[in-house]
């Protein structure tokens, strides 16, 4: 009987998929999450009073470089060359979305290079606000688009 898993070999081993089959197509993936932080752990952030610095803008370089060493972290995820990244913030009032976009021609899709971005911009707002604000959360970190499309 064939393995129907696409991560794992008939012996039960870990493989890449090989997609050097595939077409190569426009891909786009977005992801969002939130950290949860207090109201003035907010305004510090907008008021750029965070002693580490600009908290934002280092979440942003962050989660855009996280995206471009996506493979080196993932095991079995393909190393894809994106012509696009950018990370955007919503500030509310408890809280900070984050969404990232990638965008890329290639055989195979740029969820995980999404996901990561969006991880990491989170995790870098986490770090730069630890000393000021202890009960953070990060949460509801998920895929909200993937598309394909010929070119």
């Amino acid at each position: 009987m064939e393995n129907q898993f696409s991560h794992i070999d008939n012996d039960g081993n870990a493989q890449m998929v090989n997609v050097g089959h595939k077409e190569v197509l426009l891909r786009k993936a977005i992801a969002k999450g939130s950290i949860m932080l207090r109201p003035e752990t907010i305004q510090q952030i907008k008021n750029f009073n965070i002693k580490k610095g600009d908290v934002l803008t280092v979440a942003k370089i962050a989660g855009i470089q996280a995206a471009k060493q996506t493979a080196h972290i993932i095991p079995l995820c393909h190393p894809i060359s994106f012509h696009y990244a950018n990370i955007d913030f919503d500030i509310k009032q408890n809280s900070i979305e984050v969404t990232s976009t990638i965008e890329c021609y290639a055989k195979t899709g740029v969820e995980m290079e999404a996901l990561t971005a969006v991880s990491t911009a989170l995790l870098t707002i986490y770090d730069m606000c630890k000393a000021v604000d202890k009960n953070m959360i990060i949460t509801d970190i998920h895929l909200i688009e993937k598309q394909k499309q010929q070119q």
